[in-house]
C-alpha cells in the first residue's frame, strides 16, 4: 500500500453541506429537548432553596433568590420523616431481595423450551396484564390472609411484575447460549448447579436492572400503604410526605398562621419533598448504570 493511499484512508471523513446542516439541526433539536427535560428538575432545586415569596412572585427563573434552607429544616427536623425513611428502606430492601428470588428463577424457567406446560404458564402470567380483580377483591384477599396493617401488605404485592418477568425471560433466551448449558450438563452439572454457577454469574446486567426497577417502584409507592396501613408509625416516606403536604395546606387547627403563610409553607415543602424523596434513588443509579443499558436493551428488544 502506497503512502498516499494510507493517508487517504486515515484522513477524516469530509462532510458535505447537506450533512453539516443535518447535524447542526440535530444538535440544536437535542439541546432543546435536553433543556426541556432538565430545566424542571433544575427549577425544583433552586425553588427549594429560594424564598417562597420570590417563587410565588415568579422571580425564581434561572438562579435562587434570597437563599434559605427553612424548608429543609422544617422537613428534616420532623421525627416522622426519619421514621418514614427507615420504613421505606426496609420495604425496599425486602422487596428487591424477594423480587429477585422470585423473578430471576421464574424468568429462567420460562426461557427453557423443555419446561413442561410452558404455554399454560405463559397464558397464566399474561392474563393479569390485561385483567385485574379490582381494589375491593384485592383488599378482601389481603384481609383474609391477615396482612392488613402489616409490612407484608406493602412488600408481597410488589415482588413480581409480569413485565419484568418477561424482560428477564427474553434476556436469558438471547444471552445464555444453549451450547454452554449442554456443555455444563455433559460435565455433570445438574439444573440447580447450572443455574447458580453458570447462569447467575453471566446475568449481572439483568440482575442490576431488575433490582433498580423494583427498588424505584417500591420507593415511589404509596397507594398500597394508604389502603392497607392504619398505624402511622409504619407509613413509608412517600405517604408521610403526602400527609405533611396536606396538613400544611389545611387552614384548620388554630395554629394562628394566616392562609397566606400556610400557602407559602406548602409551596416550599412541595419542592423540598421532591428532593428529599429523590436523592436516595439518584445515589443508587450510578452503581448500576454500567449494567443498565445492556440489560434493558437485550432484555426488551431481542427475542
Amino acid at each position: 500500500m502506497s503512502v498516499k493511499t494510507a493517508a487517504k484512508k486515515n484522513s477524516p471523513i469530509r462532510l458535505g453541506a447537506g450533512d453539516k446542516v443535518f447535524y447542526t439541526v440535530n444538535t440544536i433539536f437535542l439541546a432543546l429537548m435536553a433543556l426541556i427535560v432538565l430545566y424542571p428538575l433544575y427549577f425544583i432545586v433552586i425553588a427549594s432553596i429560594s424564598d417562597p415569596d420570590a417563587v410565588l412572585g415568579g422571580r425564581v427563573v434561572l438562579y435562587p433568590v434570597q437563599l434559605t434552607l427553612d424548608g429543609f429544616r422544617k422537613i428534616l427536623e420532623r421525627a416522622d420523616i426519619w421514621r418514614g425513611y427507615l420504613n421505606t428502606i426496609i420495604y425496599t430492601l425486602l422487596t428487591v431481595v424477594l423480587s429477585l428470588v422470585v423473578t430471576i428463577p421464574a424468568g429462567w424457567a420460562l426461557s427453557r423450551r423443555t419446561l413442561p406446560g410452558k404455554k399454560a404458564f405463559m397464558i397464566y402470567f399474561i392474563i393479569p396484564m390485561f385483567f385485574g380483580g379490582g381494589l375491593i377483591p384485592f383488599y378482601n384477599v389481603m384481609s383474609s390472609l391477615g396482612l392488613v396493617n402489616t409490612m407484608w401488605s406493602i412488600v408481597l404485592p410488589s415482588i413480581l411484575s409480569v413485565w419484568n418477568l418477561f424482560m428477564t425471560k427474553t434476556f436469558f433466551e438471547s444471552s445464555i447460549p444453549d451450547g454452554l448449558i449442554e456443555a455444563a450438563k455433559i460435565d455433570g452439572a445438574g439444573e440447580y448447579r447450572v443455574f447458580t454457577s453458570l447462569v447467575l454469574p453471566l446475568s449481572k446486567a439483568i440482575l442490576a436492572v431488575m433490582a433498580l426497577y423494583y427498588a424505584i417502584g417500591q420507593w415511589n409507592s404509596y397507594f398500597n400503604a394508604m389502603i392497607f396501613l392504619q398505624d402511622e408509625t409504619m407509613y413509608p416516606l412517600q405517604l408521610v410526605l403526602k400527609e405533611i403536604l396536606i396538613a400544611s395546606e389545611s387552614t384548620v387547627g388554630g395554629s394562628g398562621e394566616t392562609i397566606l403563610e400556610q400557602f407559602r409553607l406548602a409551596n416550599q415543602i412541595k419542592y423540598v419533598s421532591v428532593i428529599v424523596s429523590s436523592v436516595p434513588v439518584l445515589l443508587l443509579y450510578p452503581f448500576v448504570q454500567k449494567y443498565f443499558s445492556q440489560g434493558v436493551m437485550i432484555g426488551s428488544l431481542k427475542g
